[in-house]
């Protein structure tokens, strides 16, 4: 599969939400046609270790994306509790694009 590149210059929009009591930005572009394109996620903790796993979901999400892997296939795949929220940031911030909070 080949990556959809993206255009040189994007928009994105920013959303601050809470995950596990800490806030979170995160940063999405999209293409001309409307799907996710790249992810940004920064932690209010940015040099702690969370601050690193929520820089590497991006990246990872990114990627899929650019791959044209669809979000609510990621979204169904990840870990969930017991009550179907989700159980890590990347799940959180999938939420996010499919419109359900985390």
């Amino acid at each position: 599969m080949n990556r959809a590149r993206l255009p040189n210059r994007r928009s994105s929009e920013l959303i601050d939400f809470e995950f596990r009591g800490l806030a979170y930005v995160v940063g999405l572009s999209r293409y001309p046609d409307g799907r996710v394109s790249e992810v940004f996620i920064d932690c209010s903790k940015a040099t702690s270790p969370l601050g690193a796993d929520a820089r590497d979901a991006a990246v990872a999400l990114s990627i899929a994306f650019q791959h044209g892997v669809p979000a609510q296939a990621i979204r169904e795949a990840v870990t969930r509790e017991a009550d179907g929220t989700a159980a890590g940031i990347a799940g959180a911030v999938l939420d996010l694009i499919e419109g359900n909070a985390p």
